[in-house]
């Protein structure tokens, strides 16, 4: 742990101090929470909960927070866990709760009723792109061949995804269908259960192409299963670097899956400071580079107004594809 580490989160806790923060602490002269209950929207295992954990086993092994807990709150397609930081903000301002792309999708979808705007946004920390892939063996290499397959034949060249219709696999196969200047509504999605399924789909032919998260792309390209022939990036990313994006193949589309953090809706100023502080700390730490290394995350860093432009465009773009397939 360098010093210039540890000099900026002892700046971090003395600036939190002079705040008045009550649960601010000193110990080794950098920590800035004594604690941090996380709440997850979804069951053990998922990505929900690997991204709190994760985050937790950073900041606290970093010695940014003191402890860390963590209560897995499923149900509604994450509504319930928003509905309960809602209700009973007031005993809350200890609690973070991690979320991502379907807050923005089931909001808008009517799935639940509430939306982002409802809670306080702290920060978004990671994302994970997306990509299309085709068998390893597939003479398509890129997607020029692809959309030139397409192109002779749209409905025999189904793009099947580990979503339902609506789904993010499906959106993005239709955003990228439509920024290549072909119709979204011509797009021949077929759904999976689960991205293991939509995996044999593709390996015994029955999809020509698969929609997926760039990570779960890359396990399979070093696996040998797959070819990646697009990434959603605005640049190459360093755990395939020879995989290609959109934008330099003449498709002007990217996307991100965000993970980030929300806390109770009415959170004091000093609090909501506290924690956005400590989440930019953790990036200067190598607990942080390990859990993010080990698990393929992308470090995509957007705290309080900035989380908020990003989410209402993210609104915007996926609203309006959602409207022109129906499902709004």
């Amino acid at each position: 742990m360098t010093t210039m580490k540890m000099g900026r989160r002892a700046l971090i806790a003395t600036a939190v101090a002079t705040l008045g923060l009550g649960n601010a602490a000193f110990a080794d002269g950098h920590q800035v929470l004594d604690d941090i209950h996380f709440i997850i929207p979804g069951g053990a295992g998922g990505g929900w909960d690997g991204t709190a954990r994760g985050t937790g086993e950073a900041l606290t092994e970093a010695g940014i927070v003191g402890t860390a807990t963590y209560e897995n709150m499923s149900g509604g397609g994450g509504g319930v866990a928003i509905g309960y930081m809602i209700e009973n903000a007031d005993s809350n301002h200890g609690t973070l709760m991690v979320n991502s792309t379907p807050i923005v999708i089931r909001s808008l979808t009517g799935v639940f009723p509430h939306n982002f705007r409802d809670l306080t946004l702290v920060s978004g920390t990671i994302g994970d792109y997306a990509a299309i892939v085709v068998p390893a063996g597939s003479d398509v290499t890129n997607m020029e061949e692809f959309l030139a397959m397409f192109d002779a034949d749209p409905a025999g060249t189904p793009i099947g995804g580990g979503s339902v219709p609506g789904g993010m696999d499906h959106l993005v196969a239709a955003m990228v269908m439509e920024a290549s200047g072909r119709d979204a509504l011509g797009v021949n999605y077929i759904p999976y259960d689960a991205g293991g399924t939509a995996m044999a789909a593709l390996l015994s032919g029955e999809i020509k192409a698969l929609s997926t998260g760039f990570s779960e792309a890359v396990d399979l390209a070093n696996q040998g299963e797959v070819q990646i022939i697009g990434v959603t990036s605005d640049a190459r990313v360093d755990a395939a670097p020879e995989a290609m994006t959109m934008m330099e193949q003449g498709i002007d589309t990217t996307f991100v899956n965000w993970r980030g953090f929300f806390a109770v809706p009415g959170l004091p100023e000093e609090q909501l400071t506290a924690y956005q502080d400590a989440i930019a700390a953790m990036y200067d730490t190598e607990e942080w580079e390990a859990v993010r290394a080990r698990n393929g995350w992308v470090n995509i860093h957007n705290s309080g107004d900035d989380f908020q432009t990003f989410l209402e465009e993210q609104e915007t773009v996926i609203g309006d594809l959602m409207t022109k397939l129906g499902f709004l």
